[in-house]
């Protein structure tokens, strides 16, 4: 394996690179992209829409500007295709929402040192959140499953399956999909009760109403709310906001709601054995870690592992990588 060359520059760019981040966080947090869509602006004018400081503007449009998701010429602003086609409300590939969710764990990210000597978490959980930072975040998830759901469908073997359950589904992306792409299927996507507005103008979104309901409750229950019986449970990012012990519980309550040759599925940022890589699940522990008691980042040793402690057989993980190193193991109860 070839062995990453740390340079003096690679210090510096490294460490400095939240100075792109800030700066996208920035146009997208003031609507600029939107606001300009597919005309041409002034500074003037972004200004008085946007109500800036036109100086101080001027130099935040001139940066992004550099970073190539604007274009200057003749004193007026406007969108590249890559800026169009992303940060523009207007599109629907829009992904403000995730990048918003990125900019409101900046302070937590900032204090990792904090959680490091103190062993707790110095963020609010999502589900604590303001409504603006849980919107952020539900619509954010929606925008990272709309890139991963299509591909995902096509992984999986639901052909058989005629009811599937989308623990914590939040807005519902990856059941919607997978309806799509399997007509026998309906779907219930079960979340706290703060998910249901976003995942129902979702599920109305696609015309889906009809296959995909909302359901309201927590995973966590030990007196598991959801009494029907499914083919498929889908658990997608939810088992890294929680340790073990209670990993372990939410399968349980998703295996107790199988039929007899059910299949569950868990999509998480998956770590290798030794715990030390890939790169961005690593990362990603210590955003749970900054934000949670206990959750973190799990390998697919321990993955396996709660499967078989919950009597799941057959279990296998699926040739399938998502954005960001995301993995998918399947087992049969």
């Amino acid at each position: 394996m070839d062995t990453r060359q740390w340079t003096k520059e690679e210090f510096l760019k490294t460490s400095s690179f939240y100075w792109q981040t800030c700066t996208l966080h920035a146009g997208v947090k003031l609507d600029i992209f939107s606001i300009i869509d597919s005309g041409s602006l002034s500074a003037q004018e972004i200004s008085e829409q946007t109500e800036s400081d036109p100086r101080n503007l001027s130099i935040l449009l001139n940066a992004l500007t550099a970073m190539e998701l604007l274009i200057h010429e003749e004193g007026s602003y406007s969108n590249t295709p890559d800026g169009a086609q992303y940060l523009s409300k207007t599109s629907p590939d829009y992904i403000g929402f995730i990048i918003m969710h990125h900019q409101n764990l900046l302070d937590s990210w900032n204090n990792m040192p904090m959680a490091v000597t103190s062993g707790k978490p110095v963020r609010t959980r999502a589900n604590q959140a303001t409504d603006s930072q849980r919107e952020s975040f539900l619509m954010g998830m929606f925008n990272l499953a709309m890139s991963s759901a299509p591909g995902v469908a096509k992984k999986l073997d639901l052909s058989e399956c005629s009811r599937l359950l989308d623990l914590g589904g939040g807005p519902g992306t990856y059941a919607i999909h997978f309806c799509l792409a399997n007509p026998q299927l309906a779907a219930h996507v079960f979340d706290l009760p703060s998910s249901r507005s976003f995942a129902e103008k979702t599920i109305k979104r696609f015309n889906i109403s009809d296959r995909v309901e909302f359901i309201q409750g927590s995973f966590l229950d030990k007196d598991f709310p959801v009494k029907e019986k499914y083919d498929a449970a889908w658990l997608s990012h939810i088992l890294h906001g929680e340790g073990p012990e209670d990993c372990n519980k939410i399968i349980e309550n998703a295996v107790s709601v199988l039929k007899p040759g059910g299949k569950i599925f868990i999509h998480e940022f998956i770590l290798n054995n030794s715990m030390d890589g890939p790169l961005f699940p690593t990362l990603f522990s210590i955003n749970m870690m900054v934000g949670t008691e206990k959750g973190q980042a799990y390998s697919e040793k321990q993955l396996c592992y709660m499967l078989q402690n919950n009597g799941v057989k057959n279990i296998q993980r699926i040739d399938y990588t998502g954005p960001s190193q995301s993995g998918i193991i399947s087992g049969l109860v």
